[in-house]
């Protein structure tokens, strides 16, 4: 193996016994701040070993002009995580579009809003926010974003939920109830809309409180995605703090069977 330079950099203090400590102790930091002297010597070295390819102003020319293209045309299709084929069967719902205003000291600076929840009708869902000074580069932006945050939700066969859940994100509360095959989506407009793109088909949903559409679709995705806030986790370390026990959570197939003690059988026979 050849040292690497930058990743190899390490310094080390030795500590010798004391009346404080009858050890002798040995300490390595690596990744210190002359790293980047490293960094700037290894690439002085390269230079010294081999003169460097001349560049082509032609290229240079065709590079700046594309940057300058990509600036002014945010496409949402760069630098997705997935293929152009999984992004063709994506549903795309933007749910809300506003006027925000950000005062500042040389005045007022007002931008669009944009929030849109993307999913292929199949278990993934997600939901993406940004903000631009035209319309169509905010919704890419958030359609970017919403890719990147898609997870899978938990179905029970397909089209519902495993059992009732409740929520509670401010002054919203949520209750999400499981229903029988064809019952439809009974829910608030944006309940709706995420559960569309997440493919549940039958549910029955009551929102309390405020019906604040930001807070509506916070507090579901919450629900619908685990690890967003176990249970009664405390402080973290077995002692006080904040109980996050306003809700059920998350429960899935595995929850269930944890809870029953045994494994749940599929009935279905198509």
């Amino acid at each position: 193996m050849q040292p690497d330079p930058i990743y190899d950099l390490k310094d080390g203090a030795e500590f010798p016994p004391s009346t404080i400590s009858p050890f002798h102790n040995r300490v390595i930091i690596r990744n210190d701040p002359s790293i980047f002297l490293a960094d700037k010597e290894h690439g002085e070295n390269e230079d010294e070993d081999g003169p460097s390819e001349p560049r082509d102003e032609g290229n240079d020319q065709e590079e700046s002009n594309k940057e300058e293209d990509d600036e002014e045309y945010y496409s949402p299709l760069s630098n997705m995580p997935i293929s152009r084929a999984e992004i063709d069967q994506l549903h795309m719902y933007p749910l809300m579009m506003r006027r925000v205003t950000q005062q500042t000291g040389k005045g007022k600076i007002a931008r669009m809003y944009s929030l849109v929840v993307v999913g292929n009708g199949n278990g993934l869902v997600g939901y993406g926010e940004s903000k631009d000074e035209e319309v169509p580069r905010a919704t890419d932006k958030a359609y970017i974003e919403a890719v990147r945050n898609m997870d899978y939700v938990d179905r029970f066969e397909q089209r519902t939920i495993w059992t009732e859940m409740q929520g509670k994100l401010g002054a919203t509360q949520i209750i999400l109830r499981p229903r029988p095959v064809g019952f439809g989506l009974h829910c608030n407009p944006n309940i709706h809309q995420v559960l569309k793109a997440a493919g549940i088909k039958d549910i029955s949903a009551k929102v309390w409180g405020s019906r604040n559409p930001l807070n509506v679709i916070k507090l579901l995705f919450r629900m619908l995605h685990a690890g967003n806030a176990p249970l009664a986790m405390g402080n973290g370390i077995g002692g006080g703090g904040r109980k996050l026990d306003k809700g059920s959570g998350v429960r899935g197939k595995q929850e269930i069977e944890r809870e029953r003690g045994r494994k749940l059988v599929n009935l279905r026979t198509w």
